[in-house]
């Protein structure tokens, strides 16, 4: 047993993966190491222990051992003591020959990996924050959006009960803004492996498009270094989504396993998007997910067959613009954590977010664009939609670009943005009837 399998919640909180003393103490067979440390050997231009240890991500001390034996076994040779712990090393030809039937079996030349024991046991300790967030924390965490009270309570629950979260609403009113942020009311940093063993054969874990190291001033000065210290993963999959992406994936020219999406997501938040338009049938994902959502664990086929079981720790939020009836049944949705509808929003929700808008682009905004804003709505018959306010002042700033104009708001200027991004089927209705702003929010209910 090593000792990462014995840490607490407590000890890795404070001190993260405790830095290993002896070779066993990593979890993985030497046999592996020597074989890993060979490739490094071979890659370097100068084969210090003390450039091998970087490359391993080990102690120089291990690093020496390690080296020792490759040295005992005549695949390598002492060329330099250059200093005191650190000798230069020189590829033998028996070492080539090694290294090439190597090559063939597995091309990881990575940090050293830690056992799947060990991942697993970090992934659980670490999968529930320490700290329950509370209201100011969620509104903080979702101060960008304008959402009710309600919501904000439903996602309270979910973010301190970590489970899944079922969310539904129109195209538009804000759905997958609302997923992303929920990541960001979970307070702090995980460790994860850069690469996890099994069996002699490895998956790369650590993805720098998908987890983002934490700050220097949160991470100890010593720890073991096969870890890295990440903020806690957003990890939002859409229409690419299939079942085989959701296993391991096996580079036939690099012969080791990508982790799949769920594994890079541990610890943080897997978005489902746009669920329902996948190439797959709803039914056949939600099928893939249910004994992963129930038992918090995860089955993966490594290519010889043999299936390997890893956390599946993450918050998982469904997104979608379908109606619940036309994407599961009943006995899915029951296991479902949460349910949560985005509702378009009102009138004043509406100002509220193009105000906001607005002041982020430098636009000054008075009643009178707002009124002829609310007053095109409702000549149209058109629903508003939260991201609406965005899109029309994205095309306001184009257009103002293109003009050589100051940015400002006109009915002119108002009304060529619409027709840019609504089309021109309404653009020119007759404004026969207006109405003030503040006599169209007074019509609506006063929540936001």
């Amino acid at each position: 047993m090593s000792p990462t399998t014995m840490l607490s919640r407590a000890e890795v909180e404070a001190m993260g993966p405790p830095v290993p003393e002896e070779l066993t103490d990593l979890g993985v067979g030497e046999g592996f190491l020597c074989e890993l440390a060979l490739k490094h050997i071979a890659m370097l231009p100068e084969p210090t222990t003390t450039a091998v240890a970087e490359r391993l991500h080990l102690p120089r001390a291990l690093t020496e051992e390690i080296l020792q034996k490759l040295y005992r076994e005549k695949l390598i040779e002492v060329r330099l003591q250059t200093t005191v712990g650190s000798t230069r090393y020189a590829m033998l030809d028996h070492g080539w020959d090694r290294l090439i039937r190597l090559l063939a079996v597995c091309g990881y030349s990575g940090a050293a990996p830690v056992s799947l024991n060990d991942y697993a046991h970090m992934m659980r300790l670490q999968s529930i924050p320490s700290h329950a967030a509370s209201m100011d924390t969620v509104r903080q965490a979702f101060q960008d959006l304008i959402l009710p009270d309600s919501l904000l309570q439903t996602l309270g629950c979910v973010i301190n009960s970590r489970r899944s979260l079922f969310l539904t609403g129109l195209p538009g009113t804000g759905k997958t803004a609302v997923a992303e942020r929920i990541n960001g009311a979970l307070p702090g940093a995980i460790w994860i492996p850069y690469a996890v063993e099994i069996d002699g054969q490895i998956i790369r874990v650590f993805d720098s498009h998908c987890h983002r190291v934490a700050s220097s001033e949160v991470t100890p000065v010593e720890y073991d270094r096969r870890w890295v210290l990440i903020d806690r993963p957003l990890v939002v999959v859409g229409g690419e989504l299939t079942l085989e992406n959701a296993d391991l994936t096996w580079s036939d020219s690099a012969k080791f396993y990508e982790a799949p999406f769920q594994m890079k997501s541990n610890g943080g938040t897997l978005v489902i998007d746009d669920f329902g338009r996948q190439r797959v049938a709803p039914q056949d994902l939600l099928n893939r997910w249910i004994v992963p959502l129930e038992r918090r664990v995860d089955y993966l086929a490594l290519h010889t067959g043999k299936k390997i079981e890893v956390p599946f720790e993450q918050l998982v939020v469904f997104s979608t613009n379908l109606e619940e009836k036309d994407l599961a049944d009943q006995a899915f949705l029951r296991r479902m954590g949460y349910r949560a509808r985005v509702e378009p929003p009102t009138a004043r929700a509406y100002i509220e977010i193009f105000k906001r808008q607005a002041y982020n682009r430098g636009i000054q905004c008075d009643d009178a664009a707002l009124d002829h804003v609310l007053n095109k709505y409702r000549i149209e018959h058109r629903q508003m939609k939260g991201c609406e306010p965005r899109d029309l002042l994205d095309r306001i700033t184009d257009l103002c670009l293109f003009d050589g104009h100051s940015l400002a708001l006109s009915p002119a200027v108002i009304d060529v943005a619409w027709r840019n991004y609504f089309g021109a089927s309404h653009s020119f209705a007759p404004m026969a009837t207006q109405e003030t702003m503040i006599e169209r929010t007074l019509a609506d209910p006063l929540e936001l």
